[in-house]
């Protein structure tokens, strides 16, 4: 598990580095996972000690947003005075979500059909 996380962790790293030097306007994180998606989508196959960690954090998810809870408690202020700017975002970006994972849903049973129908 331990092994997992610290190439999360490096994987996030080369992503920032990959921003830093070409100066895109994507967050390293984000860079990191895509590189990640790529590798495994070439590998075919999750590595078990992924899965491990994966179903590690995604039982204990609700920690991860005690931070941004204990953020928004306190700058509340600027909260209450941008509420009809942050509701918008938020209702868009679910919006946004739903679809993307409509269409990445869509393409992937389609694959899988099409791959049946290979086999």
């Amino acid at each position: 598990m331990i092994g997992s996380i610290a190439a999360l962790l490096v994987l996030q790293l080369v992503g920032t580095i990959l921003i830093r030097l070409t100066g895109l306007p994507l967050p390293g994180p984000v860079v990191g996972m895509l590189i990640l998606f790529a590798y495994l989508l070439w590998r075919g196959a999750t590595p078990h000690p992924f899965e491990r960690t994966a179903q590690g954090l995604l039982q204990n998810l609700a920690l991860l947003f005690v931070p941004a809870g204990v953020g928004v408690i306190t700058h509340l202020q600027s909260v209450a005075n941008q509420w009809l700017a942050l509701s918008l975002t938020l209702i868009a970006s679910a919006a946004i979500t739903l679809v993307v994972t409509a269409l990445t849903l869509h393409w992937l049973m389609r694959a899988r059909t099409h791959r049946a129908e290979t086999d």
